[in-house]
């Protein structure tokens, strides 16, 4: 005996009438069979217009074409699936207007042969949702990487693309590890597992250095935020990458600039308290040599007091050495930042050198100069070193000439002092700035090498630098700079 149907057809339409989908029945000729009340709300027709029509009513006319097509596929090997996958579908109402849609297939056996019941959901607020969630990411000042759980990359914004040197059309669909360098990659895959089994809001390898691979094979150092993202796909992590190589290099500055000063003030201290105690046992020398030439001197031949004083000038040019040494670190402690006025300082320093300008004949010639922020007294001396050593090395015979000049450039005011002296050789463009350092006999010119390194000191105090432009027997130009900023 033949079973009969567990459904009858008014139970079949019952159910297809409670569903809160939208419903259409479809035959093989395309034609709509029938239609649920939710289908008349969501296409604004009754159900007696749609009924016997063909369901190309229900779609766009750009996509008429093609459809009949496809539903002679799906009619030669009918199945349960969704429709259009990998494409947008969209559906169309009587009043003309378009709306995004999903849509699942079934094929129905009858009597009247093979049907596709169709069940249809607006997902107009979905793709509105999907639309603002692209534009947060897409106008985001990082990189942003949308990643599913088998580590496939879905989504991207234009930040990655200069990040990382790929097109979004060559990183959506490939796996989250061509950008990450090759020594990680083996390890990866576990740390996102291990993500995805209680992913929560967090930074990315905590405690640990995280790097990329941009497509010319170059790393950058990174760092990356975790957010879990649930879509109709299932459980994503959005990535938020930063480029933070920029930062480490200033780190590393900032690092090398502090362990450099904490040096320098080692070795300040070390010379401010070992100038102190040499100060002591010299003037304890320097009191002995009085006291013997005082009390004994008859007792002294020539060769005795000629040793005498021997001792006596070693001692005072040691107490001479040992008081610039004093003054070197000293340069720049305790002073404070003000708007010094080059060209009165500059005045104020040759009119200091009066009597050494008229004694050697020397002519000076002041330029413009500009105001400065900076140390005024280590300014003061900076001028009047460089001034007083253009006119100690001075040609024999020859009348001294000076001159003092600024150019200003962009960033920094370039000072000059150029004289018409004897010149330096190149090989001891470096070495004149060396404390104590001396390149003629003492018997030939006067000095004791420190004001030089004075100088390079007191630039470098400044945040500027000093150069010498000079050839043998043709004169010298000190060139400094002093940047235009603060100087801390």
């Amino acid at each position: 005996m033949k079973e009969k149907p567990i459904h009858s057809e008014l139970t079949f339409q019952l159910m297809i009438e409670s569903t809160p989908n939208a419903i259409v029945l479809i035959n093989k000729e395309g034609k709509i069979a029938y239609v649920n009340k939710p289908s008349e709300q969501l296409f604004g027709y009754d159900r007696t217009e749609l009924i016997g029509q063909l369901i190309e009513i229900l779609i766009p006319p750009r996509f008429h074409q093609n459809h009949p097509r496809f539903r002679d596929m799906f009619f030669s090997s009918p199945s349960v699936r969704s429709m259009g996958a990998g494409r947008d579908l969209y559906a169309l109402r009587k009043d003309g207007s378009e709306f995004p849609v999903e849509i699942g297939l079934n094929p129905l056996v009858t009597t009247e042969g093979t049907l596709v019941l169709a069940s249809i959901i607006d997902i107009t607020e979905r793709k509105k949702a999907e639309e603002r969630f692209k534009l947060v990411v897409e106008s985001a000042p990082n990189a942003m990487i949308l990643v599913n759980q088998d580590g496939i990359i879905t989504l991207v914004n234009a930040q990655t693309e200069r990040l990382f040197g790929f097109q979004k059309k060559e990183l959506i669909g490939n796996r989250l590890e061509m950008l990450i360098p090759n020594r990680f990659k083996e390890k990866h895959p576990d740390h996102r597992e291990s993500y995805f089994q209680a992913p929560s809001t967090r930074p990315m390898g905590a405690g640990r250095e995280l790097f990329g691979l941009r497509k010319d094979k170059k790393e950058v150092q990174i760092e990356i935020g975790l957010n879990p993202i649930t879509t109709d796909e299932g459980q994503m992590v959005l990535a938020s990458i930063i480029d933070i190589t920029e930062r480490k290099v200033q780190e590393s500055i900032r690092a090398k600039v502090k362990e450099m000063e904490n040096r320098n003030q080692e070795l300040e201290q070390f010379a401010y308290i070992a100038s102190h105690d040499l100060q002591e046992p010299l003037r304890t020398i320097s009191n002995f040599i009085t006291v013997i030439k005082e009390d004994c001197m008859d007792q002294l031949d020539s060769e005795a007091l000629g040793y005498l004083n021997t001792i006596g000038r070693a001692t005072d040019r040691m107490v001479i050495l040992v008081k610039a040494l004093l003054e070197y670190s000293r340069l720049g402690v305790g002073r404070q930042v003000a708007e010094v006025d080059c060209e009165q300082l500059v005045a104020t320093v040759v009119s200091d050198l009066n009597n050494l300008i008229k004694e050697t004949g020397t002519q000076i010639e002041i330029g413009s100069l500009p105001i400065v922020k900076g140390y005024d007294v280590e300014l003061r001396q900076l001028f009047q070193n460089l001034i007083t050593n253009a006119i100690k090395f001075r040609k024999k015979n020859q009348l001294a000439q000076v001159r003092v000049m600024c150019k200003v450039t962009e960033s920094a005011y370039e000072f000059s002092i150029v004289d018409n002296g004897i010149g330096i050789s190149k090989k001891n463009f470096d070495r004149v700035f060396y404390i104590f350092q001396r390149l003629n006999p003492a018997n030939t010119y006067e000095g004791h090498g420190i004001g030089l390194a004075y100088c390079k000191k007191i630039v470098e105090l400044h945040n500027g630098r000093i150069w010498i432009e000079s050839e043998e027997r043709q004169g010298t130009t000190f060139n400094f700079t002093i940047p235009k900023i603060t100087h801390d």
